[in-house]
């Protein structure tokens, strides 16, 4: 098992957009093997490339028992029906905060051969695969609230243990847990 850091809130990796894998080679294996393990370890719904620091389009998911991932994601929303509910994130640790996505997405693009997939999803599956295409395009759930929740939830992240103001590039202070189930 290799788990990776994860990169925190404040790091620029985090805000720049992720560039199209284009080689789905033995590397791209190993950082898909190097997401999912480390998304199971910190127990999280999904966790982005940029997220371990590296800038690729590639993204893995562990929701409602679905265990997977997407290279170069495309989303397609079938319908405009939305949900409201908590987000949390791996990169912004301990803040939760009721975030608006769309209820339904169709997310199309390829494995880590380079065979084309579509994942069909609703719920917390949709909210997964819109967050974590977020942060291939450098944009945190954070920038998704209203002005008055935003500021609370920056309020939230500077009264963590782990915010220090002006940091650059952090890792998580959570040890892996090897061995946790996930």
């Amino acid at each position: 098992m290799t788990v990776t850091p994860i990169r925190l809130f404040g790091d620029p990796v985090l805000r720049s957009p992720a560039d199209p894998v284009v080689d789905f080679d033995k590397e791209l294996r190993k950082l898909v093997a190097d997401l999912v393990d480390t998304m199971r370890d910190q127990e999280g719904a999904g966790l982005a490339a940029p997220q371990l620091g590296v800038g690729l389009r590639v993204f893995a998911f562990d929701v409602d028992d679905v265990v997977g991932h997407l290279v170069n994601p495309v989303l397609e929303f079938p319908d405009e029906e939305e949900q409201d509910g908590q987000e949390g994130c791996l990169s912004i640790p301990g803040v939760y905060v009721d975030t608006k996505r769309r209820m339904n997405v169709v997310a199309k693009g390829f494995n880590e051969y380079g065979d084309p997939v579509q994942i069909v999803g609703s719920g917390m599956m949709a909210r997964c695969a819109q967050h974590e295409t977020d942060h291939l395009d450098g944009v945190l759930f954070i920038d998704r609230l209203d002005a008055k929740a935003r500021k609370e939830a920056m309020k939230a992240i500077r009264a963590t243990d782990w915010y220090e103001a002006g940091m650059t590039i952090k890792v998580s202070p959570h040890a892996p847990a090897s061995g946790q189930a996930g």
